[in-house]
Order: C-alpha cells, then sequence, then structure tokens
C-alpha cells in the first residue's frame, strides 16, 4: 500500500505543477448548448408584440403569462393551463416566494402563518439540492434529513415523521433526474406521497421538476402525475409543482412556471398582483413560443442537447471506471457513484472520511469541485463521503483534465486514509 501511496502522490504532484484553472462547482450549460438558443435572439421583430389573442405583450397585464407559453408548460407538465402560472426566468424565485409566503402569511388563502404556529421543519432528501437548503436555512426552518434512495426518498422514514409533528410543513422533492443523484422517482414513491397524511393540515410537497426534459440516455421518464393523484387522494392543496428552461433556453434569461391546485393558484396571483403590476416579462415569453412553437419543439431541442452532454457524461464516467474500479488495499472500494440517464449531475460516495479532503486536494491542484457536504441539509454529511460532480460545463478535453485530477485526488486521500488509519 505505501508503495502506491508514493506513487500517486508522485502523479498528483506533476498535475499540481500545470497550474490548471479548471471549474466543476455548478451545473452550468456549457456554451455549445447555449449556442443551440442564439436564434430565439432573433426570434421577434419590432413589430412582433402581440399573441395569438391580441394581446400587446409590451404593456401591463397577463399576470399569469401569456396563452401560448401556459400551453408549452402545460403539456410539458401535463397539467391544464388553467393550472398553470407563468412567471419570470427562475423557478427557483418562484420556490423562495412560495416558502416565504407559506412561512409568514400561511399556506392558502386564509391560512394561519406557519411561523405563528411554532418552529418551522422541513423534509430534505439527501443528498438533495443545495439551493434549497439554502433557502431554508436563509427562512429559519429547520431541515430534518431523509435518506435519498434509487427510487427517490425512503418513504417509510418520510410517513414516520411527517405523520407525527404537525410542525413539519412540507418536503422539497426534484422528482426526475434527482440533483444531485440523477435517480427517478418510482411510480409507488409518487403515489405515496400523494397519500402522506401528514400531521400538519397545511404541509406542502415543494416539486421542483427542474430536470424533467432532460433525458440523455433514454426516453423522457413518465411517472404519475402528482397533482392528478394528490386529487384522488382527496388533498389537490398538497402539491406546488415548479419548473423552468432554465437549461433549455438562456440561464437567466428563460422563462419559469408553476402549477398548482385553483386555491394555490388564487393565493400565488394575489401575491404577485402585489409584487408585479405589470406582469412577467411577456415578450420574454412571446420569444420562447416564437422558437419553440409548441412542447414538441422543446423536446426537439433537447435531443439537440443530449447529443452535446451525453459525450461529457460518458466520458467523466469512463474516467471513473477507469481509474476507480479497482480496489484498494485491505478490499475497500476506493468509490461507488451513480451512472445517470438524464439531468446534470454525478454523485460519487467515498470511503468514509474522505470526500472533504478529495475536493480539497482537487482544489489544490487547480479543478474546483463543489464543496464537500453542500449536497446535505446545513452543509452537514454526516459520513464526508458525498461529492457532486457537474460534467456539462467544461469542453470534453477539459473535462478529461478535470477528472484525471479527481480521479487521483480521491484514490490519494483514500491511501493517505487507510495508511493513517493503520499507523
Amino acid at each position: 500500500m505505501r508503495d502506491r501511496y508514493e506513487t500517486v502522490k508522485k502523479e498528483y504532484e506533476s498535475l499540481k505543477a500545470l497550474h490548471l484553472t479548471l471549474d466543476m462547482s455548478r451545473g452550468k450549460p456549457g456554451e455549445e448548448q447555449l449556442d443551440l438558443s442564439n436564434p430565439m435572439l432573433e426570434a421577434l421583430s419590432s413589430g412582433d408584440f402581440r399573441t395569438e389573442a391580441g394581446a400587446d405583450c409590451r404593456n401591463y397585464g397577463g399576470l399569469d403569462g401569456i396563452p401560448e407559453m401556459k400551453r408549452i408548460f402545460a403539456d410539458i407538465l401535463d397539467v391544464g393551463a388553467d393550472e398553470v402560472i407563468v412567471g419570470g426566468n427562475s423557478s427557483l424565485a418562484m420556490m423562495f416566494d412560495c416558502l416565504t409566503a407559506c412561512a409568514e402569511y400561511g399556506a392558502g388563502l386564509e391560512g394561519i402563518s406557519w411561523r405563528d404556529q411554532g418552529r418551522i421543519k422541513f423534509l430534505c432528501p439527501a443528498p438533495g439540492y443545495d439551493r434549497h437548503f439554502s433557502i431554508c436555512e436563509y427562512l429559519r426552518i429547520e431541515m430534518i434529513p431523509v435518506a435519498m434512495k434509487d427510487d427517490g426518498p425512503d418513504m417509510d422514514q418520510v410517513e414516520k415523521l411527517a405523520r407525527a409533528d404537525p410542525m413539519i410543513k412540507g418536503m422539497w422533492c426534484v422528482p426526475v433526474y434527482s440533483n444531485p443523484t440523477g435517480c427517478v422517482y418510482a411510480p409507488e414513491t409518487v403515489r405515496r406521497l400523494a397519500r402522506l397524511c401528514p400531521a400538519a393540515r397545511d404541509f406542502r410537497l415543494f416539486w421542483d421538476n427542474a430536470y424533467g426534459v432532460h433525458a440523455f440516455a433514454e426516453e423522457r421518464p413518465r411517472i404519475p402525475n402528482i397533482l392528478r393523484e394528490c386529487e384522488e387522494a382527496g388533498c389537490p392543496e398538497l402539491p406546488l409543482i415548479f419548473t423552468s428552461l432554465s437549461k433549455v433556453s438562456f440561464a437567466g434569461a428563460a422563462v419559469a412556471a408553476a402549477a398548482c391546485s385553483k386555491t394555490n393558484r388564487k393565493a400565488i396571483l394575489r401575491r404577485a398582483a402585489l409584487e408585479t403590476p405589470s406582469g412577467p416579462d411577456k415578450l420574454n415569453q412571446l420569444r420562447h413560443v416564437r422558437f419553440f412553437q409548441n412542447a414538441e419543439g422543446v423536446y426537439r431541442h433537447m435531443e439537440k442537447m443530449a447529443a452535446l452532454i451525453r459525450p461529457k457524461f460518458d466520458a467523466a464516467l469512463d474516467a471513473l471506471d477507469r481509474r476507480l474500479s479497482s480496489r484498494l488495499a485491505g478490499g475497500k472500494s476506493a468509490a461507488m457513484w451513480t451512472k445517470p440517464k438524464g439531468g446534470y449531475f454525478i454523485s460519487v460516495y467515498t470511503a468514509d472520511g474522505c470526500a472533504a479532503r478529495t475536493v480539497a486536494l482537487c482544489r489544490e491542484a487547480g479543478v474546483v469541485l463543489t464543496p464537500a457536504g453542500a449536497a446535505y441539509p446545513y452543509g452537514l454529511d454526516p459520513k464526508d463521503s458525498h461529492i457532486r460532480l457537474a460534467p456539462t460545463y467544461p469542453a470534453v478535453a477539459d473535462l478529461l483534465r478535470a477528472m484525471e485530477v479527481f480521479c487521483v485526488s480521491l484514490e490519494l486521500a483514500a491511501l493517505e486514509k487507510q495508511i493513517f488509519a493503520i499507523q
């Protein structure tokens, strides 16, 4: 083992001497992905500013979005257009707004503020999306980790917790190509969530369907419709569904949407009327409509996107297979990792106690990763074993070099831990 350690350490030092500056810290689209949407910049002419019904997109009105954009999102989410609210560019902003409103003013039209009822708690499948957790932390909402499995959150754990405590007011869900594991919720998981029967009558599922169209190695997965499932279970107000085109068109200049029951919709629109009397950016919505035409246009666009993303995931997974599939001395694996068929991330699980050291070694060698533990509430990974990789942004040549650094750093961290533990 000592000989292998010295070999890997020399390899690491040679990579460090290259003075690389590579960033794999966020799941950002690469330039070639963004280029696919460039024609959208010319989708509107100076005389093209009216909807099919003749509404002027330059002016006030259209608080819930233009009809054409609502139809596109309705088809993507498999809901009715009258259940959709089209917002600005960010679904995360819509989630933040809804969660803040629930905490301070109540979950419904005449609800009681969550905060007035006691200390707010939220179920947080982990590993999960770090920005969801940051919102909870900012709003002083206590986060309760729930184990994430291959078919979604551990439902035995979810049901036990939610049914026992009326101050558990909600749960984060990323049902398709979950961030960061890439899993897709099983049909039974979705149905059990719809029939959760939480102790809190004002409980909400924050259903973040950010990656629903982001398949790159299979047909788009079909899962049960959470809104319809909840209606059948007699709890139509339970889900608040969100999505956006931020990783489909232009980050920061995309379009986001929410879908929910008519009661929840009224509550959201009442707040929206106070926040923006002019309504959302309807010209940008019209630009997207002109470019995509309909939901099928979005799916065709995503096929082109998949052709660009798939080789990057293949390259990253091939590097992990080649370098880390062998076992270290003592029969311990250096790591395990997910092999997603869509989304933006790969989850790597190191031996316990090696994730933070691996990320630190990568940074010293010029490769920036998401901080270890970021995918857990409060940034606390109890095993210090999870690392999120984001292969989409770098060019393939840069990605290969970054993966070389990562694999060497991970093996070095694992060898250090074994050698020091023996000593």
